[in-house]
C-alpha cells in the first residue's frame, strides 16, 4: 500500500497547502494507517482510480475524517458547507454546526427513539469527546467504510455502503469479543464535492 508523501490514499483534505490553517481537534492531522489496513484487508470492492465509485468512496471517507477531526465547519472541503444537511432515517436535516453541537458524527448516526432504559448507547447523553473515547476504545483499529454500489451520479448521488470493524476493546461495561461488527446503509447526497 503506497501512500503519497504526506497524504492518505483513501482520503483528501488532510495534508498540503490547503490545510495549513486547518484547526485539528487533536492538534494535528489524523493518522489513518490502522483503519486503512483494516479496509485493505476486509473490503469487498476495489474501484478503479478515478471511477465514480472511487470518487464517492474517497469523498465519503474524507467527510467522515473531517467530521471527526476538524473543529471548524469552514475547514470542511468535502461538502458544500452552506447546503450540507445530515439526516438519519427521515429525521430533520441538520447543518454542520448543528451536527457538531449534537456531539459529532457518532451521536448523529446513532440517534434513536428507543426509551432511555433500552439504550446501550445514549447519543443524547454523550459528548463529542466521550463518544470518540468509547468508539476508539471498542474499535482500536478504526471503523472501515467502503462504497458497495453507486446508484446515480452527480448532481444527486445515491450509494450503498458498508461500515465494519472488530470489537477488540470493551464497550460501556461489555467485554471485548473480537467479533466482526458491521452495518450496511444507503446514502443520498446533494452536496458532496467530487472534484478530488
Amino acid at each position: 500500500m503506497a501512500i503519497s508523501a504526506g497524504g492518505d490514499e483513501h482520503r483528501s483534505f488532510i495534508h498540503g497547502e490547503g490545510e495549513k490553517n486547518t484547526q485539528w481537534r487533536f492538534g494535528a492531522p489524523p493518522d489513518h494507517d490502522l483503519v486503512n489496513k483494516l479496509f485493505e484487508e476486509g473490503r469487498t470492492q476495489e474501484w478503479p482510480v478515478g471511477s465514480l465509485e472511487e470518487k464517492v468512496q474517497r469523498t465519503v471517507k474524507s467527510l467522515e475524517m473531517e467530521l471527526q477531526h476538524k473543529t471548524r465547519p469552514e475547514d470542511f472541503k468535502s461538502v458544500n458547507r452552506e447546503k450540507f444537511r445530515f439526516s438519519v432515517n427521515g429525521r430533520r436535516g441538520i447543518s454542520l454546526q448543528e451536527l457538531r453541537e449534537m456531539g459529532g458524527a457518532y451521536n448523529a448516526f446513532l440517534q434513536t427513539n428507543l426509551p432511555k432504559e433500552l439504550r446501550i448507547y445514549d447519543s443524547e447523553a454523550e459528548t463529542m469527546d466521550s463518544s470518540h473515547e468509547a468508539f476508539t476504545t471498542t474499535f482500536p483499529r478504526g471503523f472501515a467504510l467502503e462504497i458497495l454500489q453507486v446508484y446515480s451520479g452527480p448532481p444527486t448521488i445515491a450509494f450503498k455502503f458498508r461500515h465494519w470493524s472488530y470489537m477488540d476493546g470493551p464497550f460501556q461495561g461489555h467485554p471485548p469479543t473480537g467479533q466482526l461488527v458491521q452495518f450496511f446503509g444507503k446514502g443520498i447526497s446533494l452536496s458532496l464535492s467530487l472534484s478530488l
